[in-house]
């Protein structure tokens, strides 16, 4: 049988405020949740600071292990935005002003004060780049190959998220069951692994927890196959009945 292709993605955030924790960042889930639905699997998360030579470095490493690298943060109007310049100096090309993306921002401008320098540095794109539609405020996105440059706002990144829905190649979406058992995950350790070593294609993720003064554990099955999924389940029970444990459908 022919191994299916898994498409992979990393993200890196780029940004101080979200290394000093001045700011929480809330793209990876939802980036994550995204890419899911696109058949793509994020397999890595960098958070970097706003310096040009920590951008170059994640973007180069990431960009060449997967198939898609999505950055977060640094497209906005000020001084330390600099995640342009990074990533076009990771390519080796210049930045120029994109025209779609000035004629956008002189539109979007026009009832706000007009354009400024500080704007249109929002129009700046690496060379040759293209642009993500951003209809939420004006400032677009940028396409660099298999690099995604997005905003920090989630909600703006969202927005970009859904003008590239269904544009990227991918797999099957990865699709997932949760069983929740009150044991300590360490009980039942060798058990989770021979169930998941018997079923081909899927991984069973254990998440611990301590509530109401007693251990327990979710077992999260994921799979790109529904019915993969629930047979896997269903031994999982089936294993954890046979040693007293009760499991609890849809976890606890």
């Amino acid at each position: 049988m022919v191994d299916e292709r898994i498409w992979t993605a990393a993200l890196v955030v780029i940004g101080d405020e979200i290394l000093s924790g001045r700011t929480q960042d809330k793209n990876v889930a939802q980036i994550a949740l995204w890419l899911n639905v696109q058949g793509i699997r994020l397999a890595e998360v960098r958070v970097v600071a706003d310096r040009e030579e920590a951008i170059v470095e994640a973007v180069n490493t990431l960009r060449a292990r997967n198939d898609y690298l999505f950055t977060t943060g640094g497209i906005g109007p000020t001084h330390d935005d600099i995640t342009v310049d990074a990533i076009a100096a990771a390519l080796g090309v210049g930045v120029v002003h994109h025209p779609k993306a000035v004629a956008v921002l002189e539109n979007y401008y026009a009832t706000r004060g007009g354009i400024t320098d500080a704007r249109l540095r929002m129009a700046r794109v690496p060379e040759g780049a293209d642009l993500i539609e951003n209809r939420m405020s004006g400032a677009p996105g940028i396409r660099c190959g298999n690099i995604f440059i997005m905003a920090g706002v989630p909600s703006i990144t969202a927005g970009m998220l859904d003008a590239l829905t269904g544009t990227l190649q991918g797999g099957r979406p990865v699709v997932s069951g949760t069983l929740g058992c009150w044991v300590a995950e360490s009980e039942v350790a060798e058990l989770l692994g021979r169930i998941e070593r018997s079923h081909a294609g899927v991984a069973i993720g254990s998440y611990p927890f301590f509530r109401e003064g007693r251990t327990g554990a979710n077992f999260v099955v994921r799979s790109p196959d529904s019915a993969q999924v629930d047979r896997c389940i269903a031994d999982l029970a089936e294993a954890l009945a046979a040693v007293g444990r009760e499991s609890v459908p849809g976890g606890i």
